[in-house]
This record gives structure tokens, sequence and C-alpha cells, in this order.
């Protein structure tokens, strides 16, 4: 690894919590995927683990963690929510005279 300028990532003896994502994540993708197929070309492999990813893994798996949503629904509906209340803020806020008034 240090040939190429990288440097391990680890944490206090016995502390594993700072990879456990990227294993979960490796273990699912090779369940999932890689362990039902058989590439003839490293280019096949990398196609096909990068269709996986952006458009199942992301898009459309649901994931435990995230209320059973995929990571994409999961980011919409938080950007609503967060939107929703900063414009619920910035309504409060605004001066009488801004406010439309029904």
């Amino acid at each position: 690894m240090r040939q190429f300028g990288m440097q391990p990532s680890m944490s206090r003896k016995g502390n594993c919590w700072d990879n456990a994502p990227m294993e979960s994540f490796f273990g699912t993708l090779k369940m999932e995927l890689v362990h039902l197929r058989k590439y003839r070309t490293r280019q096949e492999a990398v196609a096909d683990i990068r269709e996986y990813i952006e458009v199942f893994y992301n898009r459309q798996r649901r994931h435990a963690s995230l209320g059973n949503l995929s990571p994409a629904a999961f980011w919409k509906k938080n950007i609503e929510e967060c939107l929703d209340v900063v414009l619920r803020d910035l309504f409060i806020s605004l001066p009488e005279k801004y406010c439309c008034r029904s």
C-alpha cells in the first residue's frame, strides 16, 4: 500500500467499527452479484459492478438501515423534509409586510 501512497485505515486495536460499513457492502455485492456471474474480462466485471451500484443498489435496493428505503428514496425524502423546515423557518422569520394574507 505504501508504494501507492496509501495509508491503511486503522483505529485502535480491537476496534473494528471503522471498516464495518464497507465490509458489509462488499459482502452484499459478492453475494448478490459477483458470485452469481462468470466474467470473461475485467472490463465486463467493472461494467456489471458499476451498473449494480449505480442502478440497482443506490436507486432500487431497499436498505434496512434506511427504514427500508433505497438510498435515492431516503435522500429525496430527507431533502423534502429539510426543505419544508427551511421554508417554514423562513416564513416564520419574514417580517409581516412580506407575508401574504388570505
